[in-house]
């Protein structure tokens, strides 16, 4: 399973590191028994779902993006040969349709780090290298 240490959370929420050690302090993020800390992945990404209430666009216009979404897989769901894979990027939640070879050769999990990059309606979905 994946972890984060308390700079690396902080930057993937948008928030400060003290506002995670806040967190942590408060029961609010749970750490693991590690030096430095690390919060595991899976509920982190679970933190950042809760955070994710992004205002309406008051503008009230289409528009197409074409960007790199850096942010925590969320959900996995595999079904035969496709699955579908949540990522939650700040307040941004994109959803990628993929095969479920794809899921296992790049081992996302809820808490992994991915990155969706979006072109048009296709969601290519990235991770670091180890």
């Amino acid at each position: 399973m994946a972890s984060y240490r308390i700079s690396e959370a902080a930057r993937l929420l948008g928030v400060s590191d003290d506002t995670v050690r806040r967190w942590v302090e408060s029961g609010a993020l749970p750490v693991l028994a590690t030096s430095p800390a690390e919060i595991p992945g899976d509920a982190l990404a679970a933190r950042a779902v809760a955070l994710a209430s992004a205002p309406r666009d008051p503008s009230d216009v289409l528009s197409s993006a074409r960007n790199r979404f850096v942010g925590l897989v969320t959900r996995v769901q595999a079904d035969g040969v496709m699955a579908q894979v949540d990522i939650q990027a700040g307040p941004h939640r994109v959803v990628s349709l993929m095969s479920a070879e794809a899921v296992r050769d790049l081992k996302l999990a809820p808490g992994s780090l991915a990155v969706a990059v979006v072109k048009a309606t296709t969601v290519i979905v990235e991770t670091p290298k180890d």
